[in-house]
């Protein structure tokens, strides 16, 4: 039987590998991870390896300074996730940030050009976005050493290996990172942030050779000694440094009691398969939730190129911010209500009709998450393992602090707290801001589970649900569900459209009185997935950025 080539419609095609296949955003942090997957290692210890290389090679998207999450299926059956993000420090109150704030002269430079939150509504200092006090635990380097400890066939350093021999050797800088290199230049303030990552004190050009040298060496640090040499070492006295010397509260201790946590996923059915993702602080069941109304909505049965279809799909994200928006929290703080239950679902579903709605808010932990970026990885091995793999601090280089000469750029997740009490979000000390990472996994047969993400702010569980219909309700290869043309519901209330979206399906959805613009590609996240298919391995990845696919 002839295959239907009318089906693959992309500029690319997807990767198939025997043994192992790898998707990320960046060539050279793929190539660590087919390394590893050489070297005998397993998806997890490639997925360390990848995510420790793109510190190195897209350091303007991720770093040791951030978080990272796993959402994984082993070759025993096992669906599982990992958890590794740090929360406020010990001293860390709404009074004491306040009052931080107002004796700092250099406040203002902790909030966007726009205002951001500088202000809330009564007035009042809101929760920075750069600076000292947006500075979480990190939980990188504990997360990397948790996932091959636990779940992989090699040790610390045979993963974090790639990595240091990119930092240390040096490797060119691409286009799309050159670029974002270039644009973070104005948050280099502090002398550590600007002799770790400029060169002669510029921002590196395209083709560029650079080297990392501070971040290698603790790297290799990290390889020697384990991760304590984070949390309770040299590298964790250098952080706690840094963030005092800025007026921050971060301690020793407070690094010190960081530890991983494994918590049980979450999941819904969609159109027969079973979607899984991170339960609370992160954003995932904002994915389940949008999907469980969409399929009230039958949202995917419509023709593709229809209004109807993001009409449906596009209301019923409306809904799953508001709610998600409004209860997802720190779990130990403030109880969660079941946002991915059918009941909610169908409750929240007949409130959708053919036309737009206007009085459903957008609510925002922080309207400066909206688009924001990240990296993501996805491994896939022949054992039957896949993973899917994140990693962020999350605004490019993070808060804008690097912790003395250890080349780690500190993470601004605490930009995700409110200084407002009654805000879900508050900050407390110990407490854990939103996340809006999210890894997914998806079991579409007993034999059949793929590893997938999509990256950028909130676009992500917008793009997990796309991306899920196209490939369930709609049956695309996964090259060409990844290339298809995006929508995304905005803060704004806008519903934007990619440039290259169907031009008669965009002036139906303005009759349905959506509020339509048109974005730049750049807009709508990053995406990877791979997938173990009845033994048979393939992987895609984004075009919208450096994305790279390789199997062996």
């Amino acid at each position: 039987m002839e295959p239907d080539l009318d089906r693959f419609t992309s500029r690319r095609s997807t990767v198939y590998g025997e043994r192992g296949v790898v998707a990320t955003s960046q060539p050279l942090a793929s190539q660590a991870g087919i390394e590893v997957l050489r070297e005998g290692g397993n998806a997890f210890d490639a997925a360390v390896a990848t995510a420790a290389a793109l510190n190195v090679v897209e350091p303007t998207s991720t770093g040791l300074g951030g978080d990272v999450f796993a959402l994984y299926r082993t070759a025993d059956g096992e669906v599982g996730a990992m958890r590794s993000c740090g929360g406020a420090p010990a001293d860390a109150t709404i009074e004491n940030v306040r009052a931080a704030l107002a004796e700092d002269e250099n406040a203002d430079s902790y909030y966007p050009d726009d205002g951001g939150y500088a202000v809330d509504d009564a007035g009042e200092a809101g929760m920075p976005f750069y600076g000292p006090h947006a500075v979480t635990v990190p939980g990188t380097a504990r997360g990397w050493e948790a996932t091959v400890e636990e779940l992989g066939r090699l040790g610390l350093a045979d993963a974090l290996a790639p990595a240091i021999r990119y930092a240390t050797e040096g490797y060119p800088v691409s286009e799309v990172i050159a670029s974002h290199w270039a644009s973070a230049d104005a948050l280099f303030t502090d002398d550590h942030a600007r002799e770790a990552f400029l060169f002669d004190d510029e921002p590196p050009g395209v083709g560029q050779t650079v080297t990392l040298p501070r971040l290698g060496e603790s790297m290799k640090r990290i390889a020697e000694e384990g991760a304590d040499v984070v949390y309770e070492g040299e590298i964790a006295e250098a952080i706690a440094d840094e963030v005092q010397s800025q007026g921050g509260f971060m301690t020793v201790d407070d690094l010190a009691g960081f530890e991983v946590e494994w918590p049980d996923p979450v999941s819904t059915t969609y159109n027969g398969a079973e979607v899984y993702e991170l339960p609370p602080n992160n954003q995932g069941l904002i994915a389940l939730e949008a999907l469980d109304v969409a399929a009230e909505l039958g949202a995917g049965e419509y023709d593709y190129d229809s209004p109807e279809r993001v009409h449906y799909f596009a209301e019923a994200l409306k809904r799953a911010f508001h709610d998600g928006h409004r209860y997802i929290t720190d779990p130990e703080y403030e109880e969660v209500p079941p946002l991915a239950s059918a009941d909610w679902a169908a409750e929240r579903a007949a409130g959708v009709g053919e036309t737009a709605s206007h009085d459903v808010s957008f609510g925002v932990p922080n309207a400066n998450a909206e688009d924001a970026d990240t990296v993501l990885l996805t491994v896939a091995d022949d054992a039957g393992n896949v993973v899917s793999y994140i990693n962020s601090r999350f605004a490019g280089f993070g808060s804008g602090l690097v912790a003395g000469d250890t080349g780690i750029a500190l993470q601004n997740r605490g930009a995700s707290f409110s200084l407002d009490p009654d805000h879900p979000n508050a900050l407390e000390p110990g407490k854990r801001p939103f996340h809006t990472l999210i890894p997914g996994v998806v079991r579409f047969d007993e034999d059949d589970w793929a590893a997938f993400g999509v990256m950028g702010g909130y676009m992500q569980p917008q793009g997990h649900v796309q991306l899920i219909s196209n490939l369930v309700d709609y049956g695309m290869p996964l090259q060409r569900a990844l290339d298809e043309p995006r929508w995304r519901y905005r803060e704004s209330g806008e519903l934007a459209l990619e440039p290259h979206f169907d031009d008669d399906a965009a002036a139906k959805l303005v009759r349905r009185d959506h509020d339509v613009r048109t974005l730049s590609p750049v807009m709508f996240g990053g995406a990877q997935i791979a997938r173990n298919r009845d033994g048979v391995l393939s992987a895609a990845t984004e075009p919208r950025k450096d994305g790279n696919a390789q199997g062996y």
